[in-house]
């Protein structure tokens, strides 16, 4: 047991020494992000924020909770940009990594439709496509293909607008959010961590209020 608590304590300072060093080549992590660490030996595990232009999914009663944003005047759930669900919000032309956080469940990440702004109607049964479509540039009908459990693709937010997304296998099971692509976008509040096996939506954000710019 010392051995391993050594180990895991070597991999932090190592992790952390990456994180503030960048001129021996290491890799710079910007204050609010971080990295992630294997567990070692199944007996600790780093929980960390996802990299910067970065969209996780994955089922709401996986971990990532539902969120019922006054805003938007809907419940949102299955995508972040950090930790738990929240809306999203990112600038024209970014370069996306859309990666599936589950380790069993196949996703995908399907434009639904194009909004003007509040509210996002969700509509009861849209068509949505398990075939990847839109050559990786998110518009009408752009639809990532199966992304299977710890896999990723990536898409490029190339026109400003707001835009309903959703799973196209558990659009019905709360996996469906809105994702702002405009100069000064951010991503909104985040849900409360759910109870394990649950998915009932929260109104009470895990973190503090939304940064500048959009307001979620």
């Amino acid at each position: 047991m010392f051995r391993t608590r050594a180990a895991f304590s070597a991999i932090i300072v190592i992790a952390a020494a990456a994180a503030c060093s960048a001129g021996n080549g290491a890799r710079f992590v910007p204050q609010g992000q971080s990295i992630s660490l294997p567990p070692i030996d199944g007996q600790f595990a780093v929980t960390a924020n996802l990299p910067a232009r970065t969209i996780g999914e994955e089922l709401p009663d996986e971990g990532l909770g539902t969120y019922k944003s006054g805003f938007w005047k809907a419940t949102l759930g299955g995508f972040t940009q950090q930790r738990y669900s929240q809306a999203l919000g990112f600038p024209p032309g970014t370069k996306v990594t859309i990666r599936n956080l589950s380790k069993k469940i196949s996703h995908t990440l399907d434009v639904v439709a194009k909004i003007d702004g509040p509210p996002a109607n969700f509509p009861k049964n849209p068509t949505l496509h398990v075939q990847a479509h839109g050559k990786g540039v998110l518009g009408a009908g752009y639809a990532s293909g199966i992304i299977a459990p710890g896999k990723s693709v990536t898409v490029t937010l190339k026109t400003a607008g707001t835009y309903l997304i959703g799973c196209a296998f558990h659009y019905g099971e709360g996996m469906h959010d809105v994702l702002t692509v405009a100069r000064n976008a951010k991503p909104g509040q985040q849900a409360s961590p759910p109870p394990k096996g649950t998915s009932h939506p929260s109104s009470t954000p895990s973190t503090g209020p939304s940064p500048t710019g959009y307001s979620y």
